[in-house]
């Protein structure tokens, strides 16, 4: 599948940085880290497929999110350095273990390679249920769907997603395949091989999230990825990315040189 992509900078001899969203998001999520590198290096950030401007599928495992991946990093020269958030964390780290060659480091922020007891499925059922009905103004579509999301973040974050201009208003998600596979994505693919990708690997997660806390989940991170290094963000939970944009940016930078 052919992703939409921004990109920008110039590659100045060395493979692009592709910055891969997590779910409900879409290419602009990891903006500021694509300012922070896009001065030396070439950065493409994308649409994951039933996201953004990409098309819509069926098929939202993250074998697929891989593979659209392998297919940009293909038609980019077919190596590239991957920073990915989330659901674009385990979607890189699949990349990463799949077609090791295909990726020269790998950045992956506050995800691991396990199964999570938690759903995102209230967030897709408000989205569902909420009224597009002659709605014109954000403010409107925020007081709407404030009766079903408490969190003015999350309200802000998710209306990113709806398109005003279109008529009617439509969501840019696919709500309907996100919801149908939400037990995939929430979960790990079984059979990977662990240590296949060898190469420099760096896990930045939040203080505050339990998305890649030591334990369990720290522990899964070095089964697949030995080499990894886990770094945790002070006073920051899943979001570490905008809640410290600057400390988040300059690591990876630090880390991709």
């Amino acid at each position: 599948m052919k992703l939409n992509t921004l990109i920008s900078g110039d590659d100045h001899g060395m493979p692009p940085v592709l910055l891969v969203h997590g779910l409900f998001g879409s290419a602009r999520n990891l903006g500021g880290i694509a300012r922070r590198l896009d001065e030396h290096r070439k950065v493409i950030s994308v649409d994951m497929r039933n996201h953004g401007d990409s098309p819509h599928d069926p098929d939202h495992s993250y074998p697929a999110l891989a593979g659209d991946l392998r297919d940009l990093i293909e038609a980019h020269g077919g190596k590239a350095d991957v920073v990915g958030h989330s659901m674009g964390g385990k979607a890189s780290m699949v990349l990463a273990l799949s077609h090791p060659q295909m990726v020269r480091k790998l950045a992956v922020l506050d995800i691991a390679p396990v199964s999570y007891s938690h759903t995102q499925q209230e967030y897709v059922d408000a989205m569902q249920a909420l009224d597009l009905d002659g709605l014109k103004l954000r403010s409107e579509a925020d007081k709407r769907l404030a009766q079903s999301v408490d969190e003015p973040g999350v309200r802000a974050f998710l209306l990113q997603s709806l398109d005003l201009k279109a008529a009617p208003p439509r969501w840019k998600l696919n709500l309907p395949v996100l919801s149908d596979q939400m037990s995939s994505l929430v979960g790990w693919p079984d059979g990977l091989p662990k240590g296949a990708f060898d190469g420099p690997a760096l896990f930045l997660a939040g203080a505050d999230s339990d998305y890649a806390r030591e334990g369990k989940n720290a522990d899964a991170i070095h089964e697949y990825f030995p080499q990894a290094e886990l770094r945790y963000i002070a006073n920051c939970g899943h979001w570490l990315h905008a809640e410290e944009p600057k400390q988040v940016a300059d690591a990876i930078a630090d880390f991709l040189g």
